[in-house]
Parts: C-alpha cells; sequence; structure tokens
C-alpha cells in the first residue's frame, strides 16, 4: 500500500476480512462456551467488530443480538452491539423480500423492517438488518459473511447475563447456516454444569464441508424438516435390556420428536414418560425425593447417580441406537444442593405440554457427541465423542 495513501477504516477493515475470505480454504468454525444448561456460540459483528454471545438453538430461524439502545433488555456482562458505530451496518427495508422471510414483521413509519420473534421464555423484537459476522476457521484465521440479523431493541426473554442473543441453527432461510450457505453442520457439546469444574473449557462448531460426521462409531437417522426444525422418529428408549416402545401400539409417527439445542430437557409424551420412568425406577435402589416443593413431579435423588448405581439407556431412532450414561441424564438442576434429577421429563406438566404427541430431545443428552445436520443427504448423525478434547 502506498506510503502517504489513506484509507477510511471501514474500508481497511472490510479489505482485511474479504482478503481472508478469499484466501483461507478452511472450515469455518466457532467456540461454544457452555454457561448454565446453554451453549453460547462466539462471534462477532460489524466493523469494526464486536464480540456476541449467542445460544445456538436448532428450533429458532432467527439470529438476533441486543442493540443500543435497548429500551427493555436483560442485564449482560457483554457490550451490546452499536449499530451508529459500524460502518457496514444498514437497516432492512420493509418492501424487501429479505423483510418477508420472516412470519412476524411489520413496517415503521421509517420504512423499517421491524420483526417480533416468540419463544416459550418471551420475547425478542427490533429492527432487521445487514451486518458482516465474523468466526474463525480450523486454521484460527477468520472468516465473514454478510447476513441479514435482527437488532433487537426490546426483550422480555428471559436469558443469562452471559447470553447476547440467538444463534438460529433451524431451516429457514433467515438461520445462519442457510445464510452462510452451510447445508451441513455439527457441534459437541459439554457436559451440564462443567464450567464450575473447568471454567475455561469449551467446544466447536463446525460449518459447511469439512464438518461431516464420519468415522467407525456413527450411527445416522433421517431427518424430516418441520416447520423449519430438524425432526427424527423416536421408535423407544432400553433401559439396560428392557426396551420401551414409543407407543405401547408399538407404531409411530415419522419425525415425531424434534432436536432442540437450545431446550435443556429431553421431554417426552406422558404415556411414554411413565412406562419409562417404571423401569428406571426399578434400576436405581436408591429411594427417589418426593413431594418436594421445588423441583415438583420430577425423578430426583438425594444420591449422585453415576455408571456404579445407574441404568444405561439407549435412545432407539430410526436405524441409530445412541447410549446414554448417568453424565448425560442424570444433573443437578440446583446449584450447591446434592440432588440429582432424570434429564428426561414428563412435558404434559410443563409449558412443552402444546407438543402433544411430539418429543424433543434437548441439549443436556446430546452432550459428548458429535453430532451433524446435513440438509443435502437429511440425515441426522451421532460420534460419541469427549468434547472436551476437540
Amino acid at each position: 500500500m502506498a506510503s502517504g495513501v489513506k484509507f477510511h477504516p471501514c474500508i481497511l477493515l472490510s479489505y482485511y476480512l474479504i482478503g481472508l475470505l478469499v484466501t483461507a480454504h478452511n472450515v469455518p468454525q466457532a467456540q461454544l462456551i457452555p454457561y448454565h444448561g446453554q451453549h453460547l456460540m462466539k462471534a462477532s459483528i460489524g466493523t469494526p467488530p464486536v464480540d456476541i454471545y449467542g445460544i445456538i438453538d436448532t428450533a429458532s430461524n432467527i439470529v438476533w443480538t441486543q442493540c443500543v439502545p435497548c429500551d427493555v433488555c436483560f442485564n449482560v456482562i457483554h457490550p451490546r452491539f452499536d449499530p451508529k458505530k459500524s460502518c457496514t451496518y444498514s437497516e432492512i427495508s420493509c418492501h424487501s423480500k429479505k423483510c418477508h422471510e420472516w412470519y412476524d414483521v411489520h413496517c415503521s413509519p421509517q420504512n423499517s423492517c421491524n420483526y417480533v420473534s416468540g419463544y416459550i421464555s418471551g420475547l425478542s423484537n427490533g429492527v432487521m438488518a445487514k451486518e458482516k459476522v465474523t468466526i474463525t476457521s480450523t486454521s484460527g484465521q477468520a472468516v465473514s459473511f454478510d447476513i441479514a440479523f435482527g437488532c433487537a431493541h426490546n426483550i422480555t426473554y428471559s436469558d443469562s447475563n452471559h447470553t447476547t442473543g440467538i444463534i438460529a441453527l433451524g431451516a429457514g432461510p433467515l438461520s445462519f447456516p442457510s445464510q452462510i450457505g452451510s447445508k451441513r453442520f455439527s457441534y459437541c457439546l459439554l457436559p451440564y454444569a462443567i464450567e464450575y469444574t473447568y471454567p475455561n473449557i469449551t467446544s466447536k462448531i463446525s460449518f459447511g464441508n469439512g464438518s461431516e460426521v464420519v468415522g467407525d462409531d456413527v450411527v445416522s437417522t433421517p431427518m424430516f424438516v418441520a416447520e423449519e426444525q430438524y425432526n427424527v422418529t423416536l421408535e423407544g428408549i432400553s433401559v439396560g435390556d428392557t426396551y420401551v416402545p414409543f407407543n405401547s401400539s408399538g407404531k409411530v409417527s415419522k419425525g415425531n420428536i424434534c432436536i432442540d439445542s437450545g431446550s435443556t430437557l429431553f421431554a417426552l409424551p406422558p404415556d411414554f414418560y411413565n412406562r419409562l420412568e417404571v423401569e428406571v425406577k426399578k434400576r436405581i435402589s436408591i429411594e427417589p425425593m418426593k413431594n418436594d416443593t421445588l423441583l415438583g413431579d420430577r425423578l430426583c435423588y438425594r444420591t449422585e447417580i453415576t455408571n456404579d448405581n445407574g441404568p444405561i439407556l439407549t435412545v432407539h431412532f430410526e436405524g441409530a441406537d445412541v447410549e446414554l450414561k448417568p453424565i448425560q441424564t442424570f444433573n443437578q438442576p440446583v446449584r450447591g444442593y446434592d440432588i440429582y434429577c432424570f434429564a428426561i421429563i414428563n412435558h404434559a406438566k410443563t409449558e412443552l405440554a402444546s407438543l402433544g404427541d411430539q418429543g424433543l430431545y434437548g441439549n443436556y443428552v446430546q452432550a459428548n457427541f458429535l453430532i451433524g445436520f446435513d440438509l443435502e443427504t437429511r440425515i441426522v448423525s451421532f460420534k460419541p465423542t469427549d468434547c472436551t478434547k476437540l
């Protein structure tokens, strides 16, 4: 670059990022940070870049982060993104096609595309915009993408103070994989509450070619995309050597369970759950807790459930058996108390009751598996993995 020639800082930063994108032949990859039962993907947004930490959510389809000004927001320890300080930020017009790829938008008097995204725990709303998002790659170099996202100015969504928003991984057109042109991605989630024992440990999420889950121990099951979410078919669960079918009749509907990295628990319809709980109790000689006002009807014990005193569960997906150990199926829901609860629940007694005959495969039981989603072959793959060593 010639001496004495001056460039605007935004031009310099954009030149630098584009150069790395063009020359790097690596798998885009981001850091996953465990926190209070969720897994936060670290990325940066804007020019100059600001770090964001979004919950990875395979059941969501819009990426959003807290923005300045934030009129109603949950407190965060990280700086909120200020669009006025980024020279690559631009609002999306309400008349653009991109705006109406989301199901709940309306026009402001200034012709901005205002979005609303609803969750069980609240709402996120703000302005749809375009911005540069940067993550690393397998070589450690930066890779950048231009994406549409929600710049959230009002949030009733309740979450931890380490979270700035959500990185949507669903199958919709505004999800992160869809916008970066990735037909496949994979992640490895750390066991629940490991951050208390190993506070600096992280894992990985990868996108695109090179993120495939392969190897001798891989099992795969057909994927059904329903309402832009990833569903698979759960046929039953074995407790030890006792098989418990999903339905007493033995018949199951295809795509009867959603894989949801943004939810914690493995939620099942009441009939299936009740039959499963009976078998689990038979294999634990300890007496379960009863009538606890804090934990309700959940199956809980005052003793840690381990490989020595707890059962191995085998989840039978269509064509794929996934073995779960007690570290995945029992955890401490209340930190500081020696109480260990079953990570599988009867959803009829929760805010998930609207699932009806469907189930939800939450992130507790996904821990210590490399899990791959392939939208071309329409399969989900599982590989037992020590996610602490990636």
